[in-house]
């Protein structure tokens, strides 16, 4: 089978996911880094939208993050990333549209954010995720597990991690904390 090309910018969050599928595969492949303020003319035969990450494999040419993380599932189907079960897959791909229309859009405008207005609505719905993460998936699916599904790591959490990981850059510029979960105490 032929080696995966993978186009990528190390400062993106949506490359990352798929260097981190790939990792989690063991996956060998060849890097290429795109500047993406001065992205190469070639490049956009590629990545027909121009953006990373792309992939070459074999004759395929995948783009999106969410699609190519897919398409590696597919290919390399061990360890698998998406649940057996195809309730719980569409249950996945459910949170993966989440992260990828609610969750990062809300970090976005927090980080981004021009004026205060701007950031102190980007920061009320970045909190709302977060809260709506923990209460609706986390704290029902993940069980005693350490991942989204329990014992296993997906898709999912893969695609969740480089925005958790750059959770620091909003605390550091724009003095973001992470909202306090309040439990229910249990009764014994």
């Amino acid at each position: 089978m032929s080696k995966i090309q993978l186009y990528s910018a190390k400062a993106c969050p949506y490359a990352h996911r798929t260097r981190l599928v790939l990792g989690e595969k063991g996956i060998d492949f060849e890097y290429t880094e795109i500047d993406l303020q001065n992205k190469p003319e070639w490049f956009s035969s590629i990545s027909k939208y121009g953006k990373v990450p792309a992939l070459r494999h074999g004759e395929n040419e995948v783009y999106e993050s969410a699609i190519i993380n897919e398409y590696i599932n597919d290919v390399f189907p061990e360890p698998a990333l998406l649940p057996k079960d195809a309730g719980y897959r569409a249950i996945a791909r459910i949170w993966i549209d989440y992260a990828n229309t609610k969750f990062s859009s809300a970090f976005g405008k927090l980080l981004r954010g021009k004026t205060d207005e701007e950031q102190a609505q980007g920061r009320q719905e970045l909190n709302e995720a977060i809260l709506f993460i923990e209460n609706e998936a986390l704290a029902k699916r993940s069980g005693d597990g350490a991942y989204w599904f329990g014992e296993n790591i997906s898709l999912v959490d893969l695609t969740f991690y480089p925005w958790f990981e750059r959770i620091p850059t909003l605390e550091h510029y724009r003095n973001y904390t992470i909202p306090t979960i309040a439990y229910p105490q249990s009764q014994g």
